[in-house]
């Protein structure tokens, strides 16, 4: 655990888009929750764009309760922007994240940071019992699964549960964009925090409204953890990568060429470029010399891109 000593016990990221239904609902439970357990804290809702009135409901509660504080995007950024806003902004001891929509559970507060206190650095929830459609439940199976064996972290069941805690010095030290929330456990491994368990945590029936994702989430999920797999092991030694490929492509096609030339110049084999193989292999070297220039640029640019995670907050509340 580190020496670091914080202001607050907990800090609570909530991103929301359309829940002005549950704010209300959700800031008085965890009110009751942490007063009871004398915990002093922050409720840090993070309005990703929101149609409804999700940000008049905040500046209410705002304005009744100082450690609940707002911050509001300008237009719809995804999940990911906003709980990289919230960590910028959370000062407790533990960082707990969860959804607006009242089926993560503040009942599970005092667990999580207990899982925290105890030296772990990111604790995942696990809806053992999911009360989701299972056009949304067998996709998630198989995303896990994949990550398990991507990333390595064999002891998670659900990335992508909302309910998560971390030390503060974690979320300090990460960085989440595009839609990498839901591999927030294999980000926080590859910066170096080991210490990663599960909790199994309830999980409820949605109140109101619908859910805010649609099918294009299983897609962009899968690219991502292509992404994110690629940069956790590659991430530092480009190289390892592209120039493996790229020394195995070029030095196919360059056999190729010099099987052609000994065929023309010792067997007297027609010209080397009648024949089709010749064309293959120069589109290999090619192809070999692409990987070493195009694709080394390409992902450093993409990596290091200065408004890669520059939001526009339109107004903020108690910040």
């Amino acid at each position: 655990m580190t020496n670091q000593t914080h202001s607050l016990d907990l800090s609570l990221v909530i991103p929301l888009f359309n829940e002005e239904e549950s704010l209300q609902e959700l800031v008085a439970w965890i009110a009751k929750v942490c007063d009871a357990h004398n915990f002093s804290y922050e409720v840090l809702l993070v309005d990703d764009g929101s149609k409804d009135k999700s940000w008049s409901v905040i500046r209410e509660l705002a304005a009744a309760d100082k450690r609940v504080k707002g911050i509001r995007f300008r237009r719809n950024y995804g999940k990911s922007a906003a709980l990289n806003a919230g960590f910028e902004q959370a000062q407790g001891e533990v960082v707990i994240t969860m959804d607006a929509d009242l089926q993560d559970s503040p009942d599970e507060i005092p667990g999580l940071v207990e899982m925290i206190r105890s030296g772990n650095d990111l604790v995942s929830g696990w809806k053992q019992k999911r009360y989701d459609p299972i056009t949304k439940t067998v996709p998630t199976r198989l995303f896990n699964w994949a990550t398990r064996k991507m990333s390595g972290i064999h002891n998670l069941h659900d990335f992508n549960c909302g309910l998560k805690a971390y030390r503060n010095e974690v979320i300090k030290n990460i960085e989440v964009y595009g839609e990498m929330h839901r591999y927030i456990p294999v980000i926080a491994k590859w910066a170096g925090f080991n210490r990663i368990a599960e909790k199994v945590v309830q999980h409820s029936p949605r109140k109101y409204g619908t859910t805010k994702f649609g099918l294009e989430r299983f897609v962009n999920g899968f690219l991502d953890l292509l992404s994110i797999t690629f940069v956790s092991r590659f991430g530092k030694r480009p190289m390892h990568f592209f120039g493996l490929l790229g020394t195995f492509s070029f030095l196919v096609g360059f056999g190729i060429a010099v099987k052609l030339a000994v065929d023309k110049y010792f067997f007297q084999v027609y010209n080397m470029t009648d024949r089709p193989l010749f064309f293959f292999g120069m589109l290999a070297m090619i192809l070999g010399t692409q990987l070493f220039l195009a694709g080394f640029l390409g992902e450093m640019i993409a990596r290091n891109a200065p408004d890669r995670n520059r939001y526009q907050v339109s107004e903020s509340t108690n910040i």
